[in-house]
């Protein structure tokens, strides 16, 4: 959030992008920069003075109150600019170190020299030493090795504050404490004069350059662009071309030229004038007038033209589309037509996801620039109502930044699928389905706001069918709670067939019990097992009758022993 509103609001995106792009294109490096801009100023703040007085109050008894007597006037120091710069190097302006084998990452050290003037060395507030500069002696006139960005390289400024100077930046590493472990440092100097020598201070400590390369070439720190690949096509269409002009340009194309005894003075006249006039009876005319006329291009030519076009398209992957831009111009096949466009976008998204890798990296330079340099709160507006506060401690962390990129060729084709896609479903898709590919549609048609409008759309619903809808809703609640009751009695009714099951189950239980004892006696009966039952029951009655008998005999004697022993002689 934090960065793409650096980007959109606190740089100037679309010259920044437009110059990156171009110069990637024109030169096949583009080499950025990424610094940090900090600015402070000095303002008044008046502040009332306020004493407590004595008043009447509303009940007419006296109160203390709180009386302005005045104004203090004090100055505060104020931040007025705290933000990433981003500047696009001439790669003629920077020394990079020859060992890197093409990786700006393995550098030790980037010589960068810039234009500037006493005035913005002063402001800037980081510079030292700058009243022992010879502003006479470091002109920019006096620096051929620097590449002026200006279209007037003989114009300069008279007075000291404005006169341009050449000043040269040195980052890399040094081992500053003796310790055999090399530390970022940066140094300026303007002429012999050093006006700034600390240690790095971004806090990524790497150098502050971001390289992106056109096209890459193995080993090289520097890309080439389009016009490296077909230099030689252009040389050879150049050289035709001129061949041909040549040709064409000694004709002397719609020169007219008469016989000398075809016409007298007298008719010679009129037709100069563009007056009837009368030729000789002996002169043919269709002889006697000639009409200079353009003399026709060997066939030759046309051929090397066509056949070093093709070489460059063939070469560069983009078609020049001379016969215009139709269907015949790149085939006669849809087939043709694709692999035709498939070789452009492949070649086109390689080059973005270049470029796009040298803005990640500007990102994360700027990212860790945020975490070190912001004020501890920053208000961002996200939308044109809601704003949101972001902590600077916050900012520190590793992010997964990442760059949409896309061709208009890749869009309108994502478009025209959803497209399709929501003619064949639509009828059948959710609402909301629809809304979110509808959204999509509009942000790669270039309609953000729409797509906005589509994705916070709530349809209203309609009384009437939101009634109807709640009626539905209580009909169908009233057949559940009838179909329920009805469940309720079907359940009672089984619980009855259930008990009344049980009850004639054990009425069966019970007769089946009676005939097994019926048969049981009728069984003993014919086999005698009742009648031996029978006896033995009664003679066991006997015996224990007898028993019975038998100890009340012997208790007797017992007694009457006991007796006659007690009686007295």
């Amino acid at each position: 959030l934090m960065l793409n509103y650096q980007i959109n609001c606190k740089i100037d995106k679309v010259k920044f992008i437009d110059e990156y792009i171009r110069t990637a294109v024109d030169e096949g490096t583009a080499i950025v920069k990424v610094g940090w801009e900090y600015e402070e100023d000095e303002r008044k703040v008046y502040t009332d003075i306020m004493e407590q007085q004595q008043v009447m109050g509303p009940d007419g008894q006296p109160a203390m109150q709180e009386v302005k007597t005045g104004q203090s006037e004090s100055i505060e120091t104020v931040v007025v600019t705290n933000q990433p710069v981003l500047d696009i190097c001439h790669y003629d302006n920077l020394t990079i170190d020859p060992t890197c084998e093409g990786n700006l990452e393995n550098a030790k050290f980037i010589v960068y020299s810039f234009e500037t003037s006493f005035s913005e060395l002063k402001k800037d507030g980081r510079y030292k030493n700058l009243d022992d500069i010879n502003f006479e002696s470091a002109s920019v006139l006096a620096e051929p090795d620097h590449k002026i960005s200006t279209d007037d390289s003989d114009f300069t400024f008279k007075d000291k504050a404005r006169k341009k100077v050449i000043a040269r930046e040195y980052w890399g590493y040094w081992d500053t404490e003796d310790t055999g472990e090399v530390q970022s440092f940066v140094a300026t100097w303007v002429g012999s004069t050093v006006i700034r020598l600390e240690l790095n201070p971004y806090p990524d400590k790497k150098l502050p350059f971001v390289l992106v390369q056109y096209l890459p070439r193995r080993h090289n720190i520097y890309g080439e662009p389009d016009a490296a690949l077909i230099e030689d096509n252009q040389k050879i269409v150049g050289a035709v071309t001129r061949g041909i002009i040549d040709v064409i340009g000694r004709s002397a194309n719609g020169q007219q030229g008469i016989r000398k005894d075809a016409l007298d003075v007298t008719n010679a006249r009129k037709f100069e004038r563009g007056e009837d006039y009368k030729f000789n009876v002996n002169v043919d005319p269709k002889q006697a007038f000639h009409m200079e006329t353009y003399p026709e291009i060997p066939r030759s030519a046309l051929e090397v033209l066509n056949m070093q076009n093709n070489d460059a398209e063939a070469l560069t992957g983009v078609k020049a589309f001379t016969q215009g831009i139709s269907g015949q111009a790149l085939g006669t096949t849809a087939t043709g037509i694709r692999s035709a466009l498939d070789a452009t976008s492949k070649r086109e998204l390689g080059i973005l996801r270049r470029l796009s890798n040298g803005l990640n990296q500007i990102g994360r330079k700027i990212i860790s620039m945020n975490a070190e340099f912001l004020e501890d709160e920053e208000i961002i507006r996200v939308t044109n109502n809601d704003f949101v506060a972001i902590n600077r401690n916050d900012l520190g962390g590793k992010y997964d930044i990442k760059l949409n990129i896309s061709t208009a060729e890749a869009d309108e084709q994502k478009a025209s699928e959803l497209s399709f896609m929501l003619q064949t479903m639509g009828n059948t898709m959710p609402p909301e389905m629809s809304h979110m590919i509808l959204a999509d549609i509009a942000k790669l048609r270039k309609m953000p706001d729409l797509a906005k409008r589509i994705e916070e759309y709530q349809p209203q619903p309609d009384p009437g069918a939101q009634q109807e809808q709640q009626l539905r809703l209580q009909l169908l609640q009233a057949q559940v709670a009838n179909e329920q009751a009805k469940g309720q009695e079907n359940a009672v009714d089984v619980q009855l067939k259930t008990a009344k099951t049980q009850t004639e189950q054990a009425k069966a239980r019970n007769m089946h019990s009676d005939s097994d004892n019926k048969d049981l006696n009728f069984v003993e009966q014919e086999s005698g097992v009742s009648s031996a039952r029978d006896q033995e029951s009664a003679q066991d009655k006997h015996t224990k009758n007898m028993e019975a008998k038998e100890f009340d005999r012997l208790a007797n004697l017992d007694n009457k022993a006991f007796d006659a022993i007690n009686q007295p002689n």
